[in-house]
This record gives C-alpha cells, sequence and structure tokens, in this order.
C-alpha cells in the first residue's frame, strides 16, 4: 500500500463524495450470491452458497448494513466466511454501488477507516484512508459503472479462498495482521450475455471480508481502473500483494 498522496486530493475526494450521493436510480431487488471459495487446509471446508438476506425495501437505494462498529473493536485472527449475511451484504452493497455509480452506498464494504487507523504504521493513516483509498475506490467504482449496464443483475461472487494468506504485522507497513486475498470476480448477466469484473484485493477485520482495492492496488495515474473485465466468470486470483 502507498502513501498518502496528500492534501490537494482531499478537496476531490469531497466532491467525488457529494457527486455520488446524487441522481439515483431506484435499489433493484437483490438476489442471492453464491460465492465459491475454499478454506485454507487450517480451516474447516465452507458451504458453497451465501446465505440469502431479505428483499431490499422499495424507494431509494439504501446500503445494507455489514458490521457496525466492527472497525472499533480488536482485530481477530477468523477465516472470513463467504456463507454469510456479511459477506452477502458487503457483495450487495459494491454491487449497488457499481450500477448506480454511487460509491458511499458501498461504504460499509469498504474496509473501516477506524480499522485501518489501527492496521497501518504510517504517518497519517486516517489521510491515506481519505485522500488515496477511498477516493481511488470512487474513481474505480465511476469506471466499472461506465462498463456495467444498470439493468444489468448480479449472479454470484467468486472468491478464490485456497490462495488466501494471512499477513503478518510488519508486512506492508501493517501493525496488525489479516487474511488477504486478490482477484475476486463479481459475475453478471447483462443483455442475456454472462460477464465479470475483478476485485482487486478484499482483505479481513474481525472474521468479514471488506473492499480495500477495487480496480488495482497500485496505479500510475490518478485514474479508475476496472479489474479485467471478461466475457464470462473469468479466472480468480492471483495469490500475493497485501
Amino acid at each position: 500500500m502507498m502513501s498518502s498522496r496528500g492534501p490537494l486530493l482531499a478537496a476531490a475526494v469531497a466532491a467525488a463524495a457529494l457527486l455520488a450521493g446524487c441522481g439515483a436510480s431506484p435499489s433493484p431487488a437483490p438476489v442471492p450470491v453464491s460465492a465459491t471459495t475454499t478454506r485454507p487446509s487450517s480451516s474447516p471446508p465452507s458451504s458453497l452458497t451465501a446465505a440469502p438476506v431479505s428483499p431490499r425495501p422499495s424507494g431509494p437505494p439504501t446500503a445494507l448494513p455489514v458490521a457496525p462498529g466492527a472497525g472499533d473493536l480488536p482485530q481477530t485472527r477468523a477465516f472470513p466466511s463467504t456463507n454469510s449475511a456479511a459477506f452477502h451484504d458487503t457483495m450487495q452493497d459494491v454491487w449497488l454501488a457499481v450500477i448506480t455509480g454511487n460509491a458511499r452506498l458501498a461504504l460499509p464494504a469498504f474496509f473501516p477507516r477506524a480499522a485501518y487507523q489501527k492496521l497501518k504504521a504510517i504517518y497519517d493513516p486516517t489521510a491515506d484512508w481519505d485522500n488515496r483509498l477511498w477516493y481511488d475506490f470512487t474513481l474505480d467504482v465511476a469506471a466499472a459503472h461506465r462498463v456495467v449496464d444498470p439493468d444489468a443483475h448480479l449472479v454470484r461472487v467468486i472468491v478464490a479462498g485456497y490462495d488466501a494468506a494471512w499477513v503478518y504485522p510488519g508486512v506492508c507497513d501493517n501493525s496488525i495482521g489479516y487474511w488477504h486475498v486478490s482477484g475476486a470476480r463479481v459475475v453478471y448477466r447483462q443483455h442475456g450475455e454472462e460477464r465479470s469484473i475483478g476485485i482487486a484485493s478484499l482483505i479481513s477485520w474481525r472474521g468479514v471480508w471488506y473492499v480495500v482495492h477495487f480496480g488495482a492496488v497500485l496505479r500510475s495515474a490518478v485514474t479508475g481502473i476496472v479489474d479485467d473485465p471478461e466475457v464470462g466468470p473469468g479466472v480468480a486470483g492471483p495469490a500475493g500483494s497485501c
């Protein structure tokens, strides 16, 4: 993870947040997210189907709670389940952000700022979260919104759990360990064709997967990126990174 881009992006962050809150279309009914995953050999096997959630109420699109207040609590070594309401709500919120173009709808699915403040052994992790992590996420949501039709339907999310690794303290400027997995695939149906995009990096806090990098972990320019858009489900992974 890179250092903060500094205060020059703060105004852009605020502008992106304001723009993201405008012009959202009504929320579509959710679908059960089928999440294929394999846990590390030290963990018990998991089910292949994520727990369904109740349909969203009609009206303006609304984010689903993932793990309210979890960022204020200590980290645990629990391996994140893809067969849980928390994972399902995370993926529904990411999907809702993509099809509406409103990144703030995925805020519950994004790695909590309070947890990041504990995690990073860097100068001013709060500014790094605001000006780099979250700002990059808003750019990537806007880029994905231009690729994914607002009428597309989420089919499933594929997580290469066999590639998940525990990142120990001291690696990547971190003071606390966490689980990490790269290249999850968001599979959707658009105009009768199955397509997919990637999630560059998921990391854990207290046994819940959160998005920390959506389009890319590193980028050479301050611009939105869509991770490996493909016809079909694509290939989850590879392992590595932070």
